[in-house]
Formats: structure tokens, C-alpha cells, sequence
């Protein structure tokens, strides 16, 4: 924990070192569509549209003001009482210093969010809200320490370790309390992290990845800061691992409690083993999930080389494909080896607890023979 807090005082950034690129950042306005049609310009193409828009949000709300919009085969379909998202350029001039950029979907998030809170609460009560408290947390540290951080130019390994380790610390202790348990899991959740931090490290160096491989990456690039964009790459990998991994380590160490609990004159030999079944099994649902997430993240691209008929090496050889391998691969080995870290030393822990708080073991029977 000391070493966390270090971490986090040394890396953290200052105003000065965390620069806002200039040229790239757009103002942004939230307003309402009251009308659609056609473009006024006689110059523009004849599928132009245009919007009337009354602003909630921006330099002129309330005002409604003009909006060119996107159009064209490839263009969303528009309706009036959608929500949008407007950029600004106060440099235009009035037709033109509005347009489309994307919709707004405040609304129907916030409503998603608090079914999710809901069921939460529903089925975990005082836990859940915990397990809620903890997922907050984690958002902030990443909007206030991690980005700046890397924005800053510093290591993004290091970042991703200290961010780690600080969501690690604050959510496992706020979701399931301060105990031997928690602890247990936190341990098993570090050891398996640096493996996966470290697997991963050595395969995108072997594996020459550039961190180059989408536009959004790219356009970072374009910002001239310091990035490090191989090791954002494996920053990425190390705070995705973290959601799975904690996970597993925490069932591990409950399921090896509750059966220290249910005998604890149990050998600690014995609770490995009984634990190990129970981890083999949750192994094998778990990192199927992990791939087919990373697969669903891929999917578009997967169609792109289907259609154009790419071999199956080339395609899984490209960067962007190769990256989601590498990080499913590296996340399920930290599965794999988050187990067995954990059960072990669930079982010594658990199993000397739970014999020092059981009732003295009766003596041996013996047989006589009259």
C-alpha cells in the first residue's frame, strides 16, 4: 500500500505537464432537432440537409440555431426530437458554424446505468453498494490520475502498475471489507498481474508492435507529446486484465474459506486440491469469456479480411487483430496462474485461521479387545 502511494505522488502530473493539444480541440453544443430541410446554399449537393436546432447546452443556448448535417448513402438517419451533439467554430460564419457530430445519448446511458444500479442493489443489497462505490472509484482514478499521467509522458507500464494496484487496494477493501479474505485476493490479484504485465511486455517486443494500430492512436500521435504508444498498448492490457482477474481471485478465496469453515481440522494440502477443482472450473467459463470478448471487440475487422479473402494467417498476423490476441492470450494466462497463486495461499491462511477459532480435536478412538 506504502508503495502505491508513492507511486501515486511521484507520477502525478501538475497543471503545466499536462498540456491541451492545440488545433484539435473542438467546442462542443447539446440541442434538439425542430426541423430538417434541404441545404440553402444553391452550391451545395442536392442530398444536403440542414437542421433547425434549439440548444441546451453551447455558446448560444437557448437560442435555435442552423446546423449543416451529415449526408450521403453512409449518413444516419435523422428525425425531429433527436438529441445531437454540435461542433462550434466561432470563426464561421453563421450557416456554417454548426454542424453534426454525433448524437446525443445521454439520456438513454443514464437510463442503462440505472437499471445496472438497480439490479445491483437488488440482488447484493449493502454489498452492491459497495461493489457500485468501488466501480466509481475506479472511473475516477482513471479520469484523474491515469490520463493525465500518460498525457504527462510518463511511463504508461508504471501508470497502468500504480493505477492497478490503487483500484486494487480501494475497491477490493470497499466492496468485500477488511479482512484475511480480501487480503488473500489482493495478493493473488498482484502476483497475477505482474505475470501478466511481464508476458505481455516480452510478446509485443517480440512480437514488434508499434501501439500504431487505429485512427484514435493515430491522432494521438499527432499531438507531439511524449506518449509512448507501445507502452500505452501494454498499459491497456495490464488495466484490462485487472476486471477479470480480481474476480477470480476473490471467488478462489472465498470458496477456500467457506471450506476451511465447513472443517477446519481440513489438512491444507487437502483445501488446495478442494480448491483447485473449484478454480478449474471457473478457469474454463472465464477465459472463454475473456477470448469472445476480445473476438466481439475485432469483429468488423474479422468481416473486412472474410471478405476480401484473406488467409487466416495473414489476417490474425496484422497488428490490430495480432494486439486483441496478445491480450486475450496474456489475460488468460493471468487467469490460468491467478488460481493456483491464490489458492495456495488461501489455504495456508484460511486453514490456520480456521484452526486456531475451531474446538480442540477429540482424541482417537481405540479399540480394545476384552
Amino acid at each position: 500500500m506504502a508503495a502505491t502511494v508513492f507511486g501515486v505522488v511521484v507520477l502525478w502530473p501538475s497543471e503545466a505537464e499536462v498540456r491541451a493539444p492545440q488545433g484539435y480541440a473542438v467546442e462542443r453544443a447539446h440541442g434538439e432537432i425542430t426541423d430538417l430541410h434541404r441545404c440553402e446554399d444553391r452550391q451545395s449537393p442536392p442530398d444536403c440537409l440542414a437542421a433547425s436546432v434549439r440548444l441546451s447546452e453551447g455558446p448560444d443556448a437557448p437560442d435555435t440555431v442552423e446546423a449543416s448535417l451529415a449526408f450521403g448513402e453512409q449518413a444516419p438517419t435523422f428525425e425531429v426530437g433527436d438529441r445531437v451533439v454540435l461542433g462550434y467554430r466561432a470563426n464561421a460564419s453563421m450557416d456554417e458554424r454548426y454542424s453534426f457530430i454525433d448524437f446525443d445519448r445521454t439520456r438513454p446511458l443514464l437510463l442503462l446505468a440505472g437499471l445496472f444500479v438497480v439490479g445491483v442493489l437488488i440482488l447484493s443489497r449493502l454489498r452492491g453498494m459497495g461493489s457500485l462505490a468501488g466501480l466509481g472509484i475506479s472511473l475516477l482514478v482513471i479520469i484523474f490520475f491515469t490520463l493525465p499521467a500518460l498525457l504527462a509522458g510518463s511511463a504508461p507500464l508504471a501508470v497502468a502498475t500504480v493505477t492497478a494496484s490503487a483500484i486494487m487496494i480501494l475497491t477490493l477493501y470497499l466492496a468485500h471489507g477488511l479482512s484475511a479474505r480480501t487480503s488473500v485476493a489482493l495478493v493473488g490479484t498482484l502476483g497475477a498481474l505482474v505475470l501478466a504485465g511481464a508476458l505481455g511486455a516480452v510478446f509485443t517486443t517480440v512480437g514488434h508492435f508499434t501501439g500504431y494500430m487505429d485512427e484514435s492512436v493515430q491522432f494521438l500521435s499527432m499531438f507531439g507529446g511524449e506518449i509512448d504508444m507501445r507502452g500505452l498498448l501494454l498499459a491497456g492490457l495490464v488495466i484490462g486484465a485487472l476486471g477479470v482477474l480480481d474476480d477470480v481471485t476473490v471467488t478462489q478465496a472465498s470458496a477456500v474459506w467457506e471450506l476451511a469453515a465447513a472443517n477446519p481440522y481440513t489438512s491444507r494440502p487437502s483445501l488446495f486440491a478442494q480448491g483447485m477443482r473449484i478454480g478449474r472450473a471457473h478457469v474454463s467459463s472465464t477465459v472463454n469469456t475473456l477470448v469472445l470478448a476480445y473476438v466481439g471487440a475485432s469483429l468488423p475487422l474479422m468481416l473486412l479480411f472474410a471478405a476480401a479473402d484473406v488467409k487466416v494467417r495473414d489476417a490474425v498476423g496484422t497488428e490490430m487483430v495480432a494486439q486483441e490476441v496478445v491480450r486475450a492470450l496474456v489475460g488468460s494466462l493471468g487467469i490460468i496462474a491467478a488460481v493456483p497463486i491464490t489458492t495456495a495461499i488461501a489455504a495456508i491462511v484460511a486453514g490456520t485461521l480456521a484452526g486456531q477459532a475451531g474446538t480442540p480435536r477429540p482424541p482417537a478412538c481405540r479399540v480394545t479387545r476384552q
